[in-house]
């Protein structure tokens, strides 16, 4: 198992990607932090990982509040005594053209898929730094490199998000831990819930496999990157998009 004896915090893990991913690590051995604000969704996610055979946890936590981060990354070093991935995967849209986007629209899209990754970075760094270890994987998105109509706060968010990795993976990267940014395009998960079925069938068409990702194609790139297979790669933005920017 790639991830055995690895202790990893994986933000937004009710769902979709994140939620691929916790049981993703669970099967390659790692224990994993479950963090999502639904805890029924919480609760759900750690009994598959443990029947998955590993040690899991649930923090019901908003990763906007700084404090409620501290907290949840001080019981998890209590828990386990090191942390050595952190998954910021935590994200939301609040889509609209510019002249329509309300400010609470782009702030609290802001709040969660940038400002939140920054917290829970800066939240862990140390006991990473301590140990001369860890890896940071940041969830930035096919948006963030080529925009998109109707998504002025998110695009800028996962620009941003590339930014820190490329910037943490020079500062960190001299202290043994590595950063890298995966770049979904278009998975089907629950923030798709909303779109027309002939807009998700444009979609498609769009991508030269002709179909959306799953969820789990992107765990498994979050599974290689934790691992020590990727020892060399850092500062990398990886498309995960079938093809769909060619």
């Amino acid at each position: 198992m790639r991830l055995s004896s690895k202790v990893a915090i994986i933000t937004g893990a009710g769902q979709g990607i994140g939620a691929a991913t916790a049981l993703k690590f669970a099967r390659e051995g790692a224990a994993v932090a479950v963090c999502d604000v639904n805890p029924g969704a919480v609760a759900s996610v750690v009994d598959a990982c443990r029947a998955a055979g590993v040690e899991a946890h649930g923090y019901t936590v908003d990763v906007t509040n700084r404090d409620a981060v501290d907290a949840m990354v001080a019981d998890v070093l209590a828990r386990w005594r090191r942390i050595d991935v952190l998954v910021n995967n935590a994200g939301i849209t609040r889509d609209a053209r510019l002249q329509k986007m309300t400010s609470q629209q782009f702030d609290d899209v802001i709040d969660v898929n940038l400002r939140a990754v920054f917290h829970v970075a800066q939240a862990v760094v140390d006991p990473m730094i301590d140990q001369r270890a860890g890896v940071i994987l940041n969830a930035s998105s096919v948006v963030g490199v080529y925009g998109n109509y109707g998504q002025t706060n998110y695009a800028a968010a996962k620009f941003g998000v590339i930014g820190f990795t490329k910037t943490w993976s020079r500062e960190l990267g001299p202290k043994g831990i590595r950063v890298n940014a995966v770049a979904p395009g278009f998975i089907e998960t629950p923030i798709l819930g909303t779109i027309p079925e002939d807009v998700l069938g444009r979609m498609r068409a769009d991508v030269p496999l002709r179909r959306l990702g799953q969820p789990e194609e992107i765990a498994n790139v979050y599974a290689f990157l934790a691992s020590d297979e990727a020892s060399y790669v850092n500062g990398a933005v990886i498309e995960v998009s079938g093809g769909m920017t060619l």
